[in-house]
């Protein structure tokens, strides 16, 4: 009664100019919240620093949520099962101190990867190995009549060897006594599956290839699904360790991985989630400025509010080094490697990351450059090698040594067809693993949450804001027929977001400590019936004494200008090219982004000063998505929510411009996923002709989930 006797004093001094069917509006007509995502999106050519944590179990907390990010952003959570390779190695050819040989494996059944693979002549006892994703230009990358050119430049020494510098490294690496693969990105050489036009050059979308019967790569569809050139590439270089780790030759505890350009974000992405390779360079690609323009090195998730310096080390302690060019490399010396050193000093290990640069040359791994990662591996392989290491020419290779595909090893089917089935046996494959993982769990519940709900939060990124990281605006307060209106502003002071509030306090009847959270796809709006009075479900929700607080989300209400709305989301205008990760492999997306403002939501109630004894969520007119995803992570902070979905189902987006995409969701069962991400806390569900298998499932028998046939029939709901 204090606080309700407190508000009826307060509203005797306002102005009434408002009268009972006006809304009420936050901001003065005209103006827009100052809201950072209002800005310029963010995309592969910003700025991208490492703010390095102060003490190391901060960093070990970031450390594992990156690395499991990324695995999600790659479609790899949890990994997919590692079918039998097939590997096959035949056509060996012998050079002066090694010899080369052919190789090529199934990382998915019916896809391929080819490459070479160097073995040091002394083949006595087993051997250290190294793994080289070679990078833009391919594993046959041809200085051509270039090199004499770059030989009077300093960046090659050997006209022979020196035309093809990713070979020059692997047979040097094996004159080392190193076993080393160099294997085929998708579209190159022999991996022509995923013909080049697609994995790195396509430009326009492909409507024959979004449907959620037949889809292909770049795909709301294949995004939605995790599925991504760059999820490919990477699972090809787990499986290409698999591989290497298997040979009874190589000693699976020395293991080294190097790569340049697109190889070097190879090298930095498998480094970062899986612990085999024990000494790492990735060259050209550790950067905080432009993180890699191909999009094979960008997928949906993978650089939001991180950048490929903190990327590189998810790699420590374990020794990493690379060197800085004349190109966006070219100030790794005041701006990434100063983070490394110091990151690396929370481990006491600063000897363990080491940057030189080498500003007279270009974009290389040239001979210079390998030369700085052959006394690293040396070092750090345990190699032996009196130093200074000095790589030698050799016989070049004929072309019919370096292929793989002949009569007898004929080329795998390729092209459209090959891109369909493959997308298609991936997603099979997913639903079967996920769906064995919970059926044969102990508690299938718990183990949902531990995969599909880690994925969700890997997916949001964002959790519930700490209650210190917000601040309320106290803007308007208006006198109504049984009710107070107001107006605040909520800031988010670490993300800087800023939401127009409206909340309703009842008069007539005292307040029960109940706040109803109201989430509308109107935003404040849907608090409202057409003839601007409360709607039906307020008035009620008022008359049993709850109070109701609103905000506009992300481009809802007050975000937009008179006479416009939002029918797709913003992206990035640094490319023309129909490829979502341009735009979300930095920034999150706006259904993310409304999620995170349900969430700033829930935590402003949570924390609030008055301390209710319970909150209601409610999400209603299209916000139930957004509802259900924010209380899958806010969990019982929440005491029951009551979602409306509408039958709306994220697999029927066609577009990654629909302002519903959310990367991932297919993945991970849909919205009846999310739903079921509510467990075992209090659900009730309208909008659905019965209850989702999943949601039964993961609630079990007696669990606190109801099924209604209507929206208002929710709240007759004991």
């Amino acid at each position: 009664m204090n606080i309700k006797n407190a508000l009826l004093s307060i509203s005797l001094v306002l102005s009434l100019a408002l009268t009972a069917s006006s809304q009420i509006r936050v901001y003065e007509d005209g103006k827009l919240p100052a809201d950072s995502r209002l800005g310029e999106l963010r995309h592969l050519n910003n700025y991208f620093p490492f703010d390095v944590p102060e003490d190391i179990d901060s960093w070990k907390q970031r450390q594992a949520q990156l690395r499991k990010r990324l695995l999600v952003a790659n479609g790899l959570w949890p990994l997919p099962e590692r079918t039998p390779l097939n590997a096959k190695i035949f056509g060996k050819t012998e050079r002066e101190g090694f010899t080369v040989e052919k190789v090529y494996f199934e990382s998915y059944p019916g896809h391929f990867v080819s490459g070479l693979l160097f073995r040091p002549t002394e083949s006595n006892g087993k051997h250290p190995a190294v793994l080289s994703p070679h990078g833009h230009g391919g594993r046959l990358q041809d200085h051509g009549d270039g090199i004499k050119g770059l030989i009077e430049n300093g960046d090659e020494v050997y006209e022979a060897s020196g035309r093809f510098p990713k070979l020059a490294r692997c047979a040097q690496l094996a004159r080392m006594g190193c076993v080393t693969f160099i294997y085929d990105m998708e579209g190159y050489v022999d991996s022509l599956q995923l013909p080049m036009e697609v994995s790195h050059r396509l430009n326009s979308a492909r409507p024959d290839l979004e449907s959620p019967k037949q889809w292909g790569f770049f795909s709301a569809q294949a995004e939605m699904r995790l599925q991504s050139i760059m999820g490919v590439q990477t699972w090809n270089s787990i499986r290409a360790l698999d591989f290497l780790t298997s040979l009874p030759d190589v000693d699976a505890k020395r293991i080294g991985i190097t790569g340049g350009s697109g190889g070097g974000t190879q090298t930095i992405v498998l480094g970062a989630i899986d612990d085999r390779p024990v000494v790492s360079f990735p060259q050209g690609m550790v950067s905080t400025d432009m993180q890699g323009g191909c999009p094979c090195e960008n997928c949906n998730l993978l650089r939001v509010d991180t950048g490929n310096v903190e990327l590189a080390g998810l790699f420590a302690p374990r020794p990493i080094a690379m060197t800085g060019a004349n190109d966006w490399t070219s100030e790794i010396q005041t701006k990434g490697y100063p983070e490394l050193q110091k990151l690396y000093g929370l481990y006491d290990k600063p000897e363990d990351v080491f940057c030189v640069s080498y500003l007279q040359f270009g974009h290389n791994y040239n001979y210079v450059t390998r030369r700085v990662m052959y006394h690293w591996f040396n070092k750090h392989l345990g190699l032996g090698h009196k130093e200074p290491i000095v790589e030698k020419d050799y016989q070049l290779l004929t072309d019919e040594q370096v292929h793989i595909w002949d009569d007898e090893h004929p080329a795998p089917e390729a092209g459209i067809a090959h891109e369909v089935k493959l997308l298609k046996a991936i997603d099979d494959a997913s639903k079967k693993q996920l769906e064995k993982l919970i059926a044969d769990a102990e508690d299938p519940a718990a183990t949902f949450k531990e995969i599909h709900g880690e994925a969700i939060k890997s997916i949001i990124i964002h959790g519930l804001p700490k209650s210190d990281d917000l601040e309320r605006e106290k803007v308007k307060k208006v006198a109504r027929d049984g009710y107070i209106e107001f107006g605040d502003i909520l800031r988010n002071k670490v993300t800087g977001a800023e939401l127009p509030l409206v909340s309703l306090f009842p008069t007539e009847q005292e307040w029960n400590k109940t706040v109803t959270i109201w989430l509308s796809g109107e935003g404040n709006a849907g608090l409202y019936d057409a003839e601007g009075k409360l709607n039906a479900t307020i008035q009620k929700l008022l008359s049993t004494g709850s109070s109701i607080i609103s905000a506009d989300l992300l481009y809802q209400g007050e975000f937009l200008k008179e006479g416009k709305s939002v029918e797709s989301q913003r992206l990035a205008t640094t490319t023309n090219r129909a490829v979502s990760a341009y735009t979300f492999c930095y920034n999150h997306t706006l259904f993310s982004h409304r999620v995170h403002d349900a969430l700033s939501l829930i935590s402003f109630v949570a924390n609030d000063e008055h301390e209710p004894n319970a909150i209601l969520l409610i999400g209603a007119a299209g916000a139930g998505p957004i509802a259900a995803t924010a209380r899958a992570i806010a969990g019982s902070v929440i005491d029951i929510a009551f979602i409306d979905t509408k039958g709306f189902r994220f697999a029927d987006i066609t577009k990654y411009s629909h302002p519903e995409f959310f990367p991932g969701a297919i993945k991970y069962g849909d919205l009846p996923g999310i739903l079921a991400l509510n467990a075992p806390h209090p659900l009730v569900i309208t909008g659905e002709s019965k209850l989702p298998a999943l949601v039964k499932q993961i609630y079990g028998e007696g669990g606190k989930v109801i099924l209604t046939p209507t929206f208002d029939s929710a709240f007759s709901t004991n």
